[in-house]
Parts: structure tokens; C-alpha cells; sequence
């Protein structure tokens, strides 16, 4: 079932910290169209595939990963660790990454929060000889970080161009981070980590992560300064890193990172929220900081999907476009990004209309497109059907 529409929305150029407004524009036509994948599944968070496999890997939150193909899900999921995760809320089983070697080592990594005492676990399996099914027994822990609140818990897990585990962390909870984690890298909150998975047990520490060697900042920390970052991703072509991060009180932001960066960026939370100051709530020093390069304020929504910059083959039109949505207000939106700064945004709600609960963008083993909303549903960007 496909959602289309012959009239487009485009907007005007959208620089660093301009907020995200869209006008009409009769005469430009529909560039992308939403197709139904599947449906009734159960609260799922996030969708992924090892390169090249055509099947769906689909986490939901209370703990299960299931495989759906040609539009079905199989009966067994590929793992079920619903007993050693707590969900609801924003806690949950809330990310996966399949190791770049997986056709070789079978090894995939998941992000969930612990039901013994909520804190984030990053844990390893292995696939069994079933290409299907998981091998339960094979769980290693590689990381895992005590959480002080129930929310901002982020979840996102991926691999980056450089092999490496890149895991990203919220700032802990609440509300305006009270114990400041995100301008501490001494602790692990509130950060990007780098991890490198294959160098030791149960990881080592890159050479060239910019905090190694630091007085007291954690070596694993690769930026700094994130609330919630609760979904990130890596351009399949260019290797830059996006980073969405939620907001607070006004502002949703994207973060811009070149492949050519060192790292060690200080994204601002919680000096700052996108281009305003936070804390202090005026004159705050933005001296080191690293400003969003793409905003928009809760006049338009209230929590940001972060998405993926496209580059499959479906849909010409929109190949290089990095598309994110609002969880509240249920449209998806895409921009431009060259040298650091966004442009040529795109309002899609005249495309195929609102998508309601988009809580993650997924990727497939092919590099399409898909929406994953928190009532059960998954759709595929394709070509509008005129």
C-alpha cells in the first residue's frame, strides 16, 4: 500500500541554527512516497540488516528482535531476552548493530536497559548455525553504565566507517541534567563513545580517540556535551556522522561530525539547547562549543527521530537527503548538508501525509529506506506511484 500525493512541500534554505519552517510550492512535485512493509508489530524501536541480506531485522522494545521477510514475520524471533531487560517508558531493548564482519563472524550487538538495577547494558551474541535464530548462550557483556534516572537512557548502537563501536549515551534524566553529566567526560553520560570491539576484551580503547591520555576524561569518549542522543547514523557514502539529539524545553537538533574529524566535540547540553543558552539561561559562553547544524523549535514538535542520509537505489530523487522526523507531530522532513551547513529542506507531510509514533528510520542490507512507529507499523520509502 503506497501514500502519495502529486504536490510537494519544499522550503526555503535552512542555514546552522535557523529554525525548521516550510513553505508550499505548488509546481514541485512529489519526490518520495511511503509504502506499508508490516504491521502489528509489538512496540518496535528500531530496524536493521546485515549488508546485503534482503530480511528485516526488527528490535522491539520488551526485548525481542524478529526477522521479517517479504513482508512477514517468522514465528521464532532471532532472540528473545525479554527476561533481562526492563520496558516502557524510554527504557527497553533499543538498539542493534551487526558487526561489519558478520557474514564472517556472526557477531551482532544490542543496547538494552538491565532489569536488575536500569542500567544500559551493551551486550554481544552470535548468530547459531540457524542463520535465523541467535545463540543465547553466546552473550558477552561489553559495556555497561549505571543509569540515575528512568528517562534519556538514548540506545542507539553503530558501527562507524572505521570499524569501530560507536555507543551513545543521554545524560542520565530528569529534567536540565542536575548532576551535569554531559559537561563531565570523567563519566560516561551525556557522550559519544568510540569503542574498538575487536581489539580486546571486552573492548579496547582506540589509539586515536581524542580524550586518551586526558587528566580525567574517560578514553572511550569520543564527543561530548548530548542529552539524549537517541538516534544517530552514519552517511554510507561520505562516512559523516549525524547526530540527533532531543531536546528540553524549545529546541530539536541535528549535529553535523565529517569523517575527517579527530572527534572530541562539545556539543553544548547543557550549557546550551541547539543555539540557545540553557544553563545559564542568557549570556552563556559558547567558546569550544560545537552548534547544531540544523534545528527546529517545539512550535513544530516536541522530540526529533534522527534519521539517515539516503543512498539506496529506490528513489533517485532524494539520494543524499538526510531525513528525520518528529515523534509528537508526526511529519518527516529531510535536508541537504554540504560543508557543514543545511539546506534545501523538504516538509514531506504533502508526500504521503503524517506518519504517527516514528520512533527510528532504519537502514536495510540494500541501503533503503524505512519508518518505524511505535504502534506496530514499518514502512519503505519508494517512488510516488503518479
Amino acid at each position: 500500500m503506497r501514500r502519495t500525493v502529486l504536490v510537494g512541500l519544499t522550503a526555503a534554505l535552512s542555514l546552522s541554527g535557523c529554525s525548521d519552517t516550510a513553505s508550499p510550492d505548488p509546481a514541485d512535485a512529489a519526490q518520495v512516497a511511503v509504502e506499508l512493509v508490516v504491521q502489528d508489530l509489538a512496540s518496535p524501536v528500531f530496524l536493521t540488516a546485515p549488508p546485503g541480506d534482503d530480511r528485516l531485522f526488527i528490535v522491539e522494545r520488551a526485548g525481542r528482535i524478529v526477522i521479517v521477510e517479504a513482508g512477514v514475520v517468522r514465528a521464532e524471533p532471532f532472540l528473545d531476552i525479554r527476561p533481562l531487560v526492563t520496558s516502557g517508558g524510554e527504557r527497553g531493548l533499543l538498539g542493534m548493530a551487526f558487526h561489519p564482519q558478520y557474514a564472517l563472524n556472526g557477531q551482532f550487538f544490542v543496547n538494552y536497559t538491565d532489569s536488575d538495577n536500569a542500567s544500559t547494558e551493551v551486550v554481544r551474541y552470535t548468530v547459531s548455525d540457524d542463520p535465523a535464530v541467535a545463540d543465547p548462550s553466546s552473550r558477552m557483556s561489553i559495556l555497561s553504565v549505571t543509569q540515575p534516572f528512568a528517562n534519556h537512557n538514548a540506545g542507539m548502537l553503530a558501527f562507524g566507517p572505521d570499524g569501530m563501536l560507536y555507543v551513545g549515551l543521554g545524560d542520565g534524566g530528569s529534567t536540565g541534567d542536575p548532576l551535569n553529566h554531559a559537561q563531565r567526560p570523567e563519566n560516561l553520560l551525556g557522550s559519544m563513545l568510540r569503542l574498538d570491539v575487536d581489539g580486546g576484551t571486552p573492548y579496547a580503547i582506540p589509539a586515536d580517540n581524542p580524550l586518551l591520555g586526558h587528566p580525567t576524561a574517560r578514553p572511550e569518549t569520543w564527543a561530548y556535551g548530548l542529552r539524549n542522543p537517541w538516534r544517530y547514523s552514519f552517511d554510507r557514502a561520505t562516512g559523516d556522522l549525524y547526530i540527533a539529539d532531543v531536546g528540553e524545553r524549545i529546541h530539536e537538533e541535528v549535529n553535523f561530525q565529517p569523517v575527517s574529524s579527530p572527534g572530541g566535540q562539545n556539543y553544548g547540553w547543557r550549557i546550551m539547547e541547539g543555539i540557545a543558552c540553557y544553563n545559564p539561561p542568557s549570556d552563556c559562553s559558547t567558546g569550544g562549543l560545537t552548534l547544531p547544524v540544523h534545528e527546529y523549535t517545539h512550535v513544530d514538535g516536541c522530540a526529533i527521530t534522527g534519521g539517515y542520509v539516503y543512498r539506496g537505489s529506490a528513489v533517485p530523487a532524494i539520494v543524499g537527503r538526510y531525513f528525520y522526523a518528529d515523534f509528537c507531530t508526526n511529519w518527516v522532513r529531510s535536508v541537504l548538508v554540504s560543508d557543514g551547513i543545511a539546506f534545501g529542506l523538504r516538509d514531506h507531510m504533502g508526500e504521503f501525509g503524517p506518519l504517527p509514533g516514528i520512533v527510528s528510520f532504519g537502514e536495510d542490507g540494500h541501503g533503503e529506506l524505512y519508518t518505524v512507529s511505535l504502534n506496530g507499523r514499518v514502512y519503505r520509502l519508494v517512488e510516488p506511484t503518479p
